[in-house]
């Protein structure tokens, strides 16, 4: 198990060199200067111009900076902001309790409802059940994030009034935040009606997040019970007069995690890029709006070291995927 292991973190190390590269490059396709947005209408003059493209490194060749920046990351330096000149770490891991939180909820709602409407629909196959799960789960992938939100917003937000429009929570609590997760904070703040508020501006947004991952797992789930519904120990078990519960929870259900882990594991990357437009739609302060910003100020610093994290952060639970593949079912390791 430990060589299985090392051979997948192994394999991390070209994706990460690639995201490097990718991360470097991005932001220096975009057209516009970081120099010129800084200096705003007040515009600058040529020698200022000048300074500040030596101080931030911009008047060297793209891969001494490329170079530079590995440099400074195998150091676990991953620059400071142009704009708010602070630490990129810093603000990633300031930020990043608000879009965990976020993903984790909208994670839990999807494979808490996703994987039983998916058994549910295998064993149904064909019935009025299993064509409605997935009616509903196609419209559900094929529904655009921010047409999604935004149609929410209206209707929850704006015509039944239940549920705030933005923010994690009312202006109305002020408290230390000791996690970073609202939810808890609000706990140990102990200000009455404070997880209240964290909760209802919690809702809307998980949902909308949890719906294309919500709609994959369930017909993957369905996909994959269906074939394993149709071997030779299923038939056998229920010959033998197991119950139902039994013949689908032990044997069934077990054999068919294995494409649906993969499954869960992949949309951590479909929560963080669609955590991006979710976070921008209810103006949740999370990584994701901060990246969208950061690309609109030309923040260099920030576009690249947030993009390498998160990516190192989705390679990371992509190898949890790998190692849980050969705890689920011991053959994949050899």
């Amino acid at each position: 198990m430990f060589q299985f292991f090392l051979y997948r973190l192994a394999l991390l190390v070209p994706t990460f060199v690639g995201v490097s590269i990718v991360s470097f490059s991005f932001i220096r396709l975009l057209p516009g200067d970081p120099i010129m947005l800084l200096a705003g209408e007040r515009g600058m003059s040529d020698e200022r111009y000048a300074e500040l493209q030596a101080v931030y490194g911009f008047d060297r060749p793209l891969l001494v900076q490329y170079f530079d920046y590995v440099f400074d990351i195998l150091q676990g330096d991953f620059g400071t902001s142009i704009v708010t000149k602070r630490p990129v770490l810093q603000e990633f891991f300031t930020l990043f309790p608000a879009t965990l939180e976020l993903s984790l909820c909208a994670i839990i709602l999807a494979v808490s409802i996703g994987v039983p409407a998916g058994v549910l629909a295998a064993v149904k196959r064909g019935s009025w059940f299993d064509q409605s799960i997935m009616s509903v789960a196609l419209i559900g992938y094929s529904m655009p994030i921010f047409w999604w939100g935004l149609l929410l917003i209206i209707f929850f937000s704006g015509y039944l009034q239940l549920t705030p429009v933005s923010g994690r929570i009312s202006l109305l609590y002020f408290f230390p935040q000791v996690t970073g997760f609202m939810l808890i904070d609000s706990l140990l703040s102990g200000q009455e009606g404070a997880f209240r508020s964290a909760a209802s501006h919690l809702i809307l947004p998980a949902v909308v997040l949890a719906t294309i991952p919500l709609a994959v797992i369930a017909r993957q789930t369905r996909s994959a019970m269906l074939e394993v519904l149709g071997e030779d120990y299923v038939r056998t078990a229920r010959s033998k007069g197991l119950a139902p519960r039994r013949v689908i929870g032990l044997h069934a259900l077990r054999n068919a995690l294995i494409p649906v882990v993969t499954t869960i594991g992949l949309q951590v990357g479909v929560l963080l890029a669609g955590a991006i437009l979710t976070e921008t739609i209810f103006s949740w302060p999370g990584i994701g709006k901060w990246m969208v910003d950061s690309v609109f100020k030309r923040d260099y610093e920030v576009v690249q070291g947030g993009l390498l994290l998160i990516a190192s952060i989705i390679m990371l639970v992509n190898l949890l995927v790998d190692v849980l593949y050969g705890l689920i079912n011991p053959r994949i390791r050899r």
